[in-house]
């Protein structure tokens, strides 16, 4: 019998060898992996998956990656292992919690000599992630829901204005959760608009559409961020603006574009700016009545730094709270 061979097998036997939860992201297209998880991958004495249905098979499959459509137990995969073998098991979208609790529960009893046990994240989230859920989320809402199947541009617009002043009250009470979950709502009167646009028989555009749109405006209207033009100050930055926005638009007055449609005060000061900005010398018109008087009080808040609009708000909200003060007393 060869001892000297014998006893170099047995601690090699003993090796616990290495298992690596491979994660990736669903918001990453597959195939795109970590130089790192390749690694993992090509060196792999076993590469599993529980899920044959898994979006990254195909093109593990194609690199020349064997995956074996497994799901095994704690106890057996840490079999596997023996030997100082290594098993990349890539995660479903559960991310494997009855694979991990088993391995925990292994580790804890002390009973096992455990593998070397690594996370390793193949793809990664980047900033703004999520919103690919919310427009996958929306596509399935409108295909699959009754009342939104049927909703139009003009059904919806109300509630996008309700969006928006709901928006304001939060950020003017400050309540952060508030604004969030505001926002969010804000956010799906778009997501939900452009899902329905692509279904105009005539004229469809997509969410990528709208987003291509205003990264393609913001770009145009910040030269001193993308360009070569330099800006030093706010004030300077609103010229920029001012001077890119009249070349993109080529209108023949400064009123055009000012929706008429929009709250009376606000209505007033944009105007009031509109005439300021441009320089042009137009004394307000003269008339009997409050709104008159309102339209001069709106034109002095504007040029004084004021939103009327919200100053008037804050008013009523005082006076909301003598209300209820009177009533309580």
């Amino acid at each position: 019998m060869n001892t000297t061979s014998a006893s170099a097998a047995e601690p090699a036997a003993a090796a616990p060898g290495r298992i690596v939860l491979l994660t990736t992201s669903h918001r990453v297209a597959p195939g795109l992996l970590s130089w790192p998880a390749w690694q993992a991958l090509r060196t792999a004495d076993r590469v599993l998956c529980a899920d044959a249905a898994h979006p990254q098979l195909p093109y593990l499959r194609e690199a020349g990656i064997t995956v074996s459509e497994a799901s095994p137990t704690a106890e057996e995969l840490v079999a596997a292992c023996a030997g100082g073998r290594t098993a990349v098991v890539v995660a479903t979208g559960e991310g494997e919690p009855a694979l991990t609790d088993g391995l925990a529960r292994l580790a804890g009893s002390g009973r096992v000599s455990m593998p070397e046990l690594e996370l390793l994240p193949a793809s990664y989230d980047l900033p703004g992630a999520r919103l690919l859920d919310l427009v996958q989320v929306m596509d399935r809402i409108r295909v699959e829901c009754p009342w939104s199947a049927q909703r139009t541009h003009r059904g919806l617009a109300k509630y996008a204005i309700e969006e928006a002043y709901e928006l304001v009250e939060a950020i003017e009470d400050g309540d952060r959760d508030e604004l969030r979950e505001e926002l969010g709502d804000v956010l799906l009167q778009v997501v939900f608009h452009a899902r329905i646009a692509e279904d105009d028989p005539e004229e469809p555009f997509s969410v990528d559409d709208v987003a291509g749109g205003i990264v393609a405006k913001l770009i145009h209207r910040h030269p001193h961020v993308f360009g070569e033009e330099t800006a030093a100050t706010p004030e300077e930055v609103k010229e920029h603006w001012l001077r890119t926005k009249a070349e993109e638009k080529q209108r023949t007055s400064v009123t055009e574009g000012v929706p008429l449609h929009q709250p009376g005060l606000a209505l007033a000061a944009k105007l009031a700016s509109r005439v300021r900005t441009a320089g042009l010398d137009v004394p307000l018109p003269r008339g009997e009545g409050i709104g008159y008087e309102l339209l001069a009080l709106a034109a002095r808040a504007e040029a004084e730094g004021v939103d009327p609009e919200a100053a008037l708000r804050a008013a009523a909200r005082a006076y909301r709270d003598a209300i209820k003060q009177k009533e309580t007393a």
